[in-house]
Parts: structure tokens; C-alpha cells; sequence
């Protein structure tokens, strides 16, 4: 089972770069590089028991385990390259999304920090 762990994260070494930003995209003359907040993740199986997985698993004399995966990925804006020189765009809904949460924690951090140190 090692070797499928090892498989999975070599298929995945690449992904990095190619899943933050984009291919560039022409609009209207204006060349433009979509950009995203991205995070993946995967899991591998295993058998226990007498013989090999499949006979383990097929004649009930084992116990086996097994894990899934996945990612996910928020826009946050584009990198517009124009006659003036680059730029970045954000996606405002995008960057809202992301804020709530981050200004929440933020907040509860700093409740409990003023707290302790009232006491």
C-alpha cells in the first residue's frame, strides 16, 4: 500500500503552480492570468489480515481501512497585463468569503487573549 501513497504524491508534485494560476487568457486585447486560493488533499487504504488484500478482504478472515480525498479552489482574482503595465484584479466576492472567516477568528482570538488578561 505504500507504493499507491507514493504514486499519488508523485502525480501530484506538479499541480502546485498550474492550480494557483491559470493559462493566460486574451480579452479584448488585455492579456489576463486567473489566480486562486487552492488546497488538496488524498488518502490511501490498507488490509490487515492473512494473505494478500484482496484475499483478506474476499474471506472475511481480515480488517481493512481506507481513506478518500480532496480540494478545493476560490477564485481570487487575475493578473491583467496591459500597455500600462501589470495589475491585480481581486474578485471581491471571492475576497469576502475569505475575510468572514479570517475576521471571526481574529475576533475570538482576541476575546479570549483580553479575557485572560482581565483575570
Amino acid at each position: 500500500m505504500t507504493k499507491l501513497a507514493l504514486e499519488l504524491a508523485d502525480s501530484f508534485k506538479a499541480v502546485g503552480v498550474t492550480t494557483v494560476y491559470g493559462n493566460p487568457i486574451d480579452v479584448d486585447g488585455e492579456k489576463l492570468v486567473p489566480v486562486a486560493l487552492a488546497w488538496y488533499g488524498f488518502g490511501a487504504g490498507e488490509a490487515e489480515g492473512e494473505g494478500d488484500a484482496s484475499s483478506a478482504t474476499m474471506h472475511g478472515n481480515g480488517a481493512g481501512s481506507g481513506a478518500g480525498g480532496g480540494g478545493f479552489a476560490m477564485p481570487i482574482g487575475a493578473y491583467i497585463k496591459t500597455r500600462e503595465g501589470l495589475r491585480f484584479e481581486p474578485n471581491i466576492v471571492s475576497l469576502v468569503a475569505i475575510g468572514i472567516p479570517f475576521v471571526w477568528v481574529v475576533g475570538k482570538a482576541l476575546s479570549l487573549i483580553i479575557r485572560a488578561l482581565k483575570k
